[in-house]
């Protein structure tokens, strides 16, 4: 598996963290920015990761913004993507078993390295349950070929 990681500035320090995270336990990320010290937007971090998932780059994203909000907003509007912000080790489980996440959002100025640290190792090991779950997750799919009309 590997990873896009990506934050705006607001989320450059907690990113660096999930980073040290990744490495230590061997899983593969590409760091898609921003650096120290950039004033960015995290519209471009966002949509950069989320288009690296779409074009299987990379399969799944973490990004990182200030609350996580923004950046599930942008990765949302990628189709394919399932975006969700995570704020505790139970959202993360429930993210993967029954969205079948393929991006975590994580807020930089809400979560503490070590919690976000147990969120991301929750949704990496976390499997989707399907069953009734991937009825819901295939009628998401179907509401975004709608819009494509």
């Amino acid at each position: 598996m590997k990873i896009a990681l990506a934050s705006d500035h607001a989320g450059y320090e907690l990113k660096a963290a999930v980073a040290a995270f990744l490495r230590g336990r061997g899983v593969l990320f590409e760091d898609l920015g921003c650096g120290p010290g950039e004033s960015v937007d995290y519209v471009d971090y966002g949509a950069r990761a989320a288009r690296a998932v779409v074009a299987g780059a990379c399969d799944r994203a973490i990004l990182v913004c200030g609350t996580g909000i923004g950046m599930a907003v942008v990765a949302n509007k990628f189709r394919g993507i399932r975006a969700t912000p995570c704020w505790s080790e139970f959202t993360a489980e429930v993210s993967r078993s029954h969205n079948d996440s393929n991006c975590l959002t994580l807020g930089g100025r809400t979560l503490s390295p070590d919690l976000a640290r147990a969120i991301v190792r929750i949704w990496l090991e976390t499997p989707f349950e399907g069953g009734r779950h991937a009825r819901r997750t295939g009628k998401i799919s179907d509401i975004e070929a709608e819009n494509l009309k």
